[in-house]
């Protein structure tokens, strides 16, 4: 297999060439990597029927052998980590030691899915009758997956609905469609035929997967913009979604934190990826007493950290992923200077090819300007000085978003207590972005609606269903 050409969708479990094409680019140098397959309305079509004709035999398969099969979809993906690790350094940007941490954790994740049991409860078991109720599956899927991490959040979606019996429609992102393709023509021959289809395609796409008749649930992952469309397009037919939307996580610094050794996490947490992660911590409120020594602790910090294509040895971090989200970032960049606002490093565009922002750090911009109440996604990130743990809690808790937050403190169990007070789906203590196949993750207010990962993840993609024998 070429890992770099000849890109095809798995409709049915067949290679199918696009009704046309369109083209992907690297993001460090803008140029034509590959052209990926454009799904016309039809093939969209054929990919549902395809999946919609392989739910029944796929339900009664036991969950034993979709759950041997889970097993070895990891193992097709390890054993091709290298290849498909360069692939997506070309077309998403990020280095190649955090595209092999994406491709492994891949596995990992479908691995660790694969253990996860879809509860029975027993209501009643008299002499009168017997009352059970149980989870089934709901039929197919149509799944959308952004292109900041394009393999493992396909995987998010596709490990919980295959391992409680679903079929699968995926559309990766139009930025980044190539890796989720090859993996799909890796395991064509793993899986039943119509099982898992995997169809490309421009803005058209996902719209028209929203609203088909044939698909009985939609799973999102992507802005809390696009997110109310998708609600709304769903809604003519009533389909499920679980839709995982955009945040705008604060991280709270106590003053007792060790300021060198927090520093090299404060600044990961805000600027893995490029800051591209819908849980990076984007708005980070330091106690006055520790503010000066961890403004120039990260500051300094930062200045050791390498930015580039992510092909070059010691590249950290790669450009921004697509020309959109760049104009975004320089549009924030812009206001902060249009109002003032004090850079502590970046605030230029890098000269030359490729989407590259340097790290942009501001110092103690109004709580009220954009760069602190909008997410940023991308390099940038506003250091806050708090007179006190009250206002920052205050602070963390006023936005629409509520996806996750962070407490850092030398006192783990005082942090925790601050920590039950953030109105977020996930809430770290020290650390940042830890993720399970074995725990919930979801967000509150216009994070999201539904649950990704654990047993409630995957109880997302069953419908409940109560029995009653009367003896």
């Amino acid at each position: 297999m070429n890992f770099e050409t000849d890109f095809t969708m798995t409709i049915g479990g067949k290679g199918v060439a696009g009704a046309s094409s369109f083209p992907v680019l690297n993001p460090a140098n803008e140029t034509v990597i590959a052209q990926a397959p454009d799904c016309s309305r039809e093939q969209l079509d054929e990919a549902v029927a395809a999946a919609r004709a392989a739910f029944p035999g796929w339900r009664a398969t036991p969950v034993e052998t979709r759950r041997d099969l889970l097993n070895a979809i990891a193992g097709r993906i390890f054993a091709n980590i290298e290849p498909l690790r360069r692939l997506l350094t070309l077309e998403q940007g990020k280095p190649y030691a955090d595209a092999e941490f994406e491709v492994g954790g891949t596995g990992m994740f479908v691995q660790g899915t694969a253990t996860l049991n879809l509860p029975e409860i027993v209501n009643e078991d008299s002499a009168e009758r017997k009352s059970i109720t149980r989870h089934v599956p709901i039929g197919v899927i149509g799944a959308i997956s952004p292109w900041n991490f394009p393999v493992i959040l396909a995987f998010f979606k596709i490990s919980p609905a295959l391992l409680a019996g679903n079929t699968i429609v995926l559309k990766p992102s139009p930025f980044t469609p190539l890796t989720t393709l090859k993996i799909g023509e890796l395991l064509r021959d793993l899986l039943p035929p119509g099982v898992l289809n995997i169809v490309s395609g421009g803005d058209a796409l996902g719209p028209w997967i929203t609203s088909h008749p044939g698909i009985d649930k939609v799973a999102f992952t992507g802005s809390t913009q696009t997110g109310r469309r998708v609600m709304e397009s769903a809604s003519s037919t009533l389909k499920r979604v679980t839709l995982e939307l955009g945040g705008n996580d604060a991280a709270i610094v106590l003053p007792d934190v060790d300021v060198n050794k927090v520093a090299p996490e404060l600044f990961w947490a805000a600027f893995r990826n490029n800051g591209q992660i819908c849980i990076a911590s984007k708005r980070m409120y330091i106690h006055k007493d520790v503010y000066e020594p961890l403004k120039d602790a990260i500051v300094d910090y930062a200045k050791t950290v390498k930015v580039g294509d992510g092909t070059e040895q010691g590249t950290q971090i790669g450009p921004v992923q697509n020309k959109q989200q760049y104009a975004r970032v320089l549009d924030l960049i812009a206001d902060s200077k249009k109002n003032g606002h004090h850079f502590l490093t970046g605030g230029d565009a890098v000269d030359g090819p490729g989407y590259f922002v340097p790290v942009t750090i501001l110092d103690n911009p109004p709580e009220d300007s954009r760069i602190v109440q909008e997410e940023q996604f991308g390099p940038i990130l506003p250091l806050l000085k708090v007179d006190s743990i009250e206002e920052a809690v205050a602070k963390a808790n006023a936005s629409d978003y509520g996806l996750g937050g962070s407490v850092w403190s030398s006192d783990a169990e005082k942090a925790l207590a601050i920590g039950e007070m953030l109105e977020t789906g996930n809430v770290w203590i020290n650390e940042t972005q830890h993720l399970s196949p074995l725990a919930a993750f979801a967000g509150h207010k216009q994070s999201g609606l539904g649950v990704e990962n654990g047993e409630a993840g995957l109880l997302e993609y069953t419908n409940v269903q109560t029995i009653s024998v009367k003896r």
